[in-house]
């Protein structure tokens, strides 16, 4: 789940306007175009990968390429990881039996399994991201003002978000004004967590894309 996920739980994207597009295509046709080579699409085909994340072998990229040879193809390999090498990239093309695969650098796998960490933890259905939304973008707010606003009992949903640490209870001792009933209670609310800006990469709820950011209006 991304930030502009949360965001368009109240927005819906609009369509980029004609004028939009037609300018970015004339930009894309002025630009200058990368020349096509075997090299170049050899890694544009291990970039892609196979669907099931296997190796793809020599020949079937030989026969994908259409002008190389599977000796080529070994070749053009050791090129590519000869100048990612020299460019410091994070990646490297490792030879897994008698195919190759694109993959991260044995130093960037704990920048791959936070990153992995992170996309497992906001993995959220869609009434729970409906859930999470409100309360980031109108909290604190109350189980009833969510199921108001939803239309229907939310409080199993909240307390999974509570559960998986994405939001917080808070019970005030003097009361609060709820922020949709405009009404002071004593009943128990609901805030985002430190956590929940983590996973979503956020310095704090200002950070959080307005509806015209996500639209592009």
């Amino acid at each position: 789940m991304s930030l502009e996920e949360l965001s368009q739980a109240f927005s819906a994207i609009a369509e980029p306007s004609a004028s939009t597009v037609s300018k970015d295509n004339a930009q894309r046709a002025s630009s200058d175009t990368q020349e096509i080579t075997p090299r170049t699409v050899l890694e544009a085909i291990l970039f892609v990968g196979r669907p099931d994340n296997q190796p793809l072998e020599s020949r079937a990229i030989a026969a994908i390429v259409g002008s190389i040879s599977p000796a080529e193809v070994e070749n053009l390999v050791a090129e590519l990881n000869a100048e990612y090498a020299v460019n410091g990239c994070p990646y490297t093309i490792a030879s897994e039996g008698a195919g190759f695969r694109l993959v991260l650098r044995g130093e960037f796998s704990a920048v791959r399994d936070r990153y992995q960490r992170r996309i497992r933890a906001a993995r959220l259905s869609p009434a729970a991201i409906e859930v999470l939304a409100m309360v980031a973008y109108r909290g604190p707010l109350t189980a009833d003002e969510v199921s108001r606003l939803r239309g229907t009992p939310s409080g199993h949903i909240l307390r999974q978000l509570v559960q998986r640490q994405l939001l917080r209870i808070e019970r005030p001792e003097s009361g609060v004004v709820g922020r949709e009933s405009g009404v002071r209670s004593r009943k128990a609310v609901y805030h985002t967590t430190e956590r929940f800006l983590a996973v979503f990469g956020l310095a704090s709820l200002n950070d959080l894309p307005k509806s015209e950011e996500v639209t592009g209006k």
